[in-house]
């Protein structure tokens, strides 16, 4: 019983104290929500510009006799300008609206790099042949778009400010604690059938990438808000807990990488998006509901609507990178009879949002006449 009670006590010490302003707090917390879907969707929307410039530029090179490297460029430092940019906008975001907005609107980034593929960078298409080849693309885009509006509308409207004590008092909240030990043990269990019995599924290692992104995402709220906090006055950076938080947003953001660079060497880039954006966004979400109470005292008709407008994103970002090309290993443009050795290139160029992978291997003997 006193267990319970307890529990129950700690629990209603994370609920806001005072219920005479929940009304003011409610109107002022939709516009922070506002503020921060607006950052989110044009930081995304900057990043997918920026990949595709850089893109083009390498497209452009690649086709020309220009002997320039890529990073000589005004185009490629352009698309790392805007990268930058967006990547700050995003971040900017978490500071203002809870974490199960933000992190399923990462499908605008996807929406806008179909629609620059398409009109920019694929090549050119016959009118007979749009229908057929990018009506599932199209209807991805508006599927994700009406997702999108549907997460707006009814996203969690609870909102906190991130000081040093309520980052504190979440970090130790049984609910959060309970769910940190599942969340370890399924990593080590998932690590150790990935490392020791070679279980390469894409499954495997695209849920250990949204298991660390899952924390990645939760130290970034904390030491946005934070950031944002001291910019405003109150100081929260001689609080050890900003510290502690930014130490494992960078350590879990860099392990992510790592293995989103392996799944990129045995999986196409359009399955590891489709794949790893439903798996990624469902844990975050999962972990923002646990460590920062999104959903508390939100009514089952929002909660419902919120997870619909989350299975119809899901829907639509899995046709628009379903029509994508698979890559085509690079084969070059070089008779093996006017050589007077063998000649062996082996390339495999394989892309995603965060690595890009290019091997190549020469081997050459010259045989004596």
């Amino acid at each position: 019983m006193d267990g319970a009670h307890g529990a129950a006590l700690q629990l209603q010490q994370l609920l806001p104290t005072s219920s005479a302003d929940s009304a003011s707090e409610g109107s002022f917390s939709y516009k922070e929500n506002l503020i921060g879907a607006l950052l989110a969707i044009f930081g995304h929307l900057v990043v997918s510009i920026a990949l595709n410039l850089q893109k083009y530029c390498h497209i452009r090179l690649a086709g020309s006799k220009d002997p320039r490297a890529y990073f000589k460029t005004k185009t490629w430092w352009l698309g790392l300008f805007l990268m930058l940019l967006g990547e700050l906008g995003v971040f900017a975001s978490y500071a203002f609206a809870p974490l199960s907005l933000i992190v399923p609107l990462s499908a605008v980034s996807v929406i806008a790099s179909a629609i620059i593929g398409i009109i920019f960078i694929k090549e050119k298409w016959k009118p007979k042949d749009f229908l057929r080849r990018y009506v599932l693309s199209f209807v991805g885009c508006g599927l994700a778009i009406v997702g999108t509006y549907l997460l707006v509308t009814f996203a969690p409207n609870s909102h906190e400010k991130m000081t040093g004590e309520n980052i504190t008092r979440h970090l130790v909240s049984w609910p959060f604690l309970l769910y940190m030990l599942v969340e370890i043990i399924l990593f080590c269990l998932l690590l150790y059938f990935y490392k020791e019995r070679n279980a390469n599924s894409i499954a495997v290692i695209l849920l250990l990438v949204a298991l660390l992104g899952s924390m990645t995402v939760v130290t970034v709220k904390a030491v946005a808000g934070m950031l944002v906090l001291s910019i405003q006055g109150n100081l929260q950076l001689d609080y050890p807990i900003f510290y502690v938080m930014f130490v494992c947003m960078v350590a879990t953001a860099v392990y992510q990488a790592v293995f989103l660079s392996q799944a990129s060497q045995m999986y196409d880039s359009s399955l590891i998006a489709s794949v790893g954006y439903i798996l990624s966004t469902t844990v975050a979400i999962t972990a923002g509901a646990v460590f920062y109470l999104d959903f508390l005292g939100e009514d089952v008709l929002h909660i419902c609507m919120f997870a619909l407008g989350c299975l119809i994103a899901f829907l639509g970002v899995f046709l628009i990178t379903r029509n994508r090309k698979k890559s085509i290993p690079f084969e070059p443009y070089i008779s093996m009879d006017a050589m007077p050795a063998c000649l062996c290139i082996a390339t495999r160029c394989q892309s995603s949002h965060l690595t890009q992978l290019v091997r190549i291997v020469y081997k050459s003997k010259i045989n004596k006449l």
